[in-house]
Parts: structure tokens; C-alpha cells; sequence
């Protein structure tokens, strides 16, 4: 539930936006011609895009090219609210407000590819969210002459960062969509606690036609496919690793340590525990 949505525009594009809601709240979030700068106040994100997933918890920000993601706002240990504030950078803005003479670090070109990369809590940062959480108390204050300067201020915040060179190479490819197959996407979430219609957002199919491209290729069904990807993944820990049940069935992707134990024991006819001990003489904590 959304309790505060707030949004402050340049040039007909939103600029920054702030938001409190109570969690659980998900949402798909495709930035086709954008990127995002994303911070959060309270709470916890959860940003999934074709290949990667991040956590994001609180006073820690995610920088994001454009491309295709899926969202979950979150609560923490320290608070049931969620809140966050997230500046957008598009091209065309990005060029007039340079007038067209962007900096050199924007045009830098990189053979790696970032999608994501996570920002944790920096003093810098943290001032310059308070500056924009200023602008949303006293909106009579914006001009267009500031939101230039609050955008130009965070771009050469964030190229000062301790991870600056993944930034770099983020910001220098703010733009430029990384397509990925149909085959990276799956194997990229084998281990991710994602649902089926998830997974078919992320590649822009409905489920239905996901379901039918999922099979064509790997002559299964999806939910039959990626549990046993999970359960063999479970196998291997069980037997090179002294990991808890708990971390094994997170580490695979299973919902909770109860999911894992249940689809172990349907596929396997025992439990984790009964056959660690029996295949490879050890006790499961």
C-alpha cells in the first residue's frame, strides 16, 4: 500500500521521486530509455534484472542501466515502512543539459558489461539525499535552474564513489540495452527465488507463451526443469559443504528451508538430512 508518492519533473520527464509504502509491494520496472539512481531511506529493494539479482538495504543505494527488472520493496529488521528516493537519467536530458558536451567519463567506452552496482552508505551520498528530501518538503523552492544542478551534482558524486570504476562503466552505458537470450536469462535465475510469471517478464512474454518457448527448449516444463536444477545444486552442497539446511535451501533458491525439505523428500523419497548421512556419512546441523 502506497501511503506518500512524490515526484519533481525537468523538461517533461520525472526527475527525482520519493515514495513511503507498506511492504510487501512488487512491481515489474523496464527502463527501455532511462537509468536509475535508487536510494534507500528505510526498508529493503530487491532489484532482479535478465542476469542479476541485488539486495538493497537501508542507507545503501543501487545505481541501474536501462534495461528490464522486477521490483520488490521490502521491510528490515528496523522498520515496517519502506522509503526510498530515486533520481532517472535519460539521454535526451542528459545531452541538453550538457548542450551536447557531455563529460568525458559519460562517453568513455568499456568492453565489461554492468548492469548493477550497489552503492553502500557514503557520507556524500547521504547529504545529497537530504538536499533532494528538502526540495520534496519545499517544492515552492524548485526551479529549473536547480533540478540541473541537483542532476549534474549526483553524476559527479557517484564517478567519486569507492566503487567508482563500476560506476564508470555503468554511466558510460547508461543507454545501451545488453540483449540477452532466452537461454542466459533462465540459467542466470536457476538459483533465484523467482516466480514462473516473473521469469516470463523478464523475457517480455506472457506466461503462457513463455511456458510453451520454455518447453520447445528444454522439453519440460518450466517448474519441472528449475526445481530439479535446485534440488541437484541442494545434492552437491549436501555433499561438499557443511552449510544448514537453511543456507542450502537459500543458497538454491527455494522460498524457505519447509519448500526445500518437502520437494527434497517428494523427489528424493528422504529427507536433506537422511541423505547426507547416507550418501556421504555426514550429519546436516
Amino acid at each position: 500500500m502506497i501511503i506518500d508518492y512524490k515526484t519533481l519533473e525537468l523538461f517533461g520527464k520525472m526527475l527525482f521521486e520519493t515514495v513511503i509504502l507498506k511492504p510487501p509491494f512488487k512491481k515489474p520496472n523496464p527502463m527501455w530509455n532511462e537509468a536509475c539512481f535508487l536510494y534507500i531511506i528505510e526498508g529493503e529493494y530487491d532489484s532482479i534484472s535478465e542476469n542479476e539479482q541485488l539486495r538493497i538495504q537501508t542507507e545503501e543505494a543501487v545505481l541501474m542501466k536501462c534495461g528490464n527488472y522486477l521490483s520488490s520493496m521490502l521491510k528490515s529488521k528496523t522498520s515496517e515502512k519502506y522509503k526510498a528516493v530515486a533520481v532517472h537519467f535519460y539521454p535526451e536530458v542528459l545531452l541538453k543539459i550538457y548542450e551536447n558536451k557531455l563529460p568525458s567519463f559519460l562517453k568513455e567506452k568499456h568492453n565489461l558489461e554492468i548492469g548493477m552496482s550497489k552503492l553502500n552508505s557514503d557520507i556524500l551520498i547521504k547529504k545529497y539525499i537530504e538536499s533532494i528530501l528538502f526540495y520534496f518538503e519545499n517544492p515552492n523552492l524548485v526551479n529549473e535552474e536547480i533540478l540541473i544542478l541537483k542532476l549534474k551534482e549526483i553524476i559527479l558524486l557517484l564517478n567519486q564513489t569507492k566503487n567508482a570504476p563500476a560506476i564508470r562503466v555503468i554511466l558510460s552505458n547508461l543507454f545501451n540495452p545488453t540483449s540477452y537470450s532466452f537461454r542466459e536469462i533462465i540459467e542466470a535465475h536457476y538459483f533465484s527465488n523467482i516466480t514462473l510469471d516473473q521469469l516470463a517478464q523478464l523475457t517480455n512474454q506472457s506466461l503462457s507463451t513463455f511456458k510453451r518457448e520454455f518447453k520447445k527448449i528444454y522439453q519440460t516444463s518450466p517448474a519441472t526443469y528449475l526445481r530439479d536444477k535446485k534440488l541437484e545444486k541442494s545434492i552437491e552442497l549436501l555433499g561438499s559443504t557443511d552449510l544448514r539446511t537453511t543456507d542450502i535451501a537459500y543458497d538454491c533458491g527455494f522460498a524457505d528451508v519447509s519448500h526445500y525439505s518437502k520437494t527434497f523428500k517428494l523427489r528424493y523419497g528422504v529427507s536433506p538430512t537422511t541423505y547426507k548421512m547416507t550418501h556421504f556419512g555426514k550429519l546436516l546441523d
